[in-house]
This record gives C-alpha cells, structure tokens and sequence, in this order.
C-alpha cells in the first residue's frame, strides 16, 4: 500500500483506529525500553495501583522540581 493509498483511507477509519495508528507511529521513532526499565516501571505502576494516594500529580512534581533546582 502506498503512502497515498494510506492517506485516501484516513477519513475511512474510527477515531479509535486513527489513534491506535498515531500510537504505533509514534513508537516506531522511539527505541524499546531495556527489559530492566520496563521491570522498574512494571513495578512503579504496580505500586501506584495499590496504594494511588504514593503518586504525584504532574503539578506537584514540577512545584517540587523548580523548589530544588530553581526556575
């Protein structure tokens, strides 16, 4: 399929798939995480799902952040 034939079936797709398509795309730029980044993350995300109240909103990391390192 060529990448014309790609665009001319865009408007086609739900917004689920065009969304699943931007995801893939996206991840095809980035490189695969090492098997010991994707553990420390499994285990940071299964943490945060036992006890959410341990996780900072992005608002509160920055605020913390800019405290310690300056504007």
């Amino acid at each position: 399929m060529s990448f014309q034939e790609v665009l001319a079936e865009l408007p086609s797709l739900t917004v689920e798939q065009r969304q699943l398509l931007m995801r893939r795309a996206l991840e095809l730029d980035e490189p695969a995480l090492s098997p010991a980044v994707e553990r420390l993350v499994e285990e940071r995300r299964a943490e945060y799902l036992q006890t959410p109240s341990s996780g900072l909103s992005l608002e509160e990391m920055e605020s913390q952040l800019r405290a310690k390192l300056g504007p």
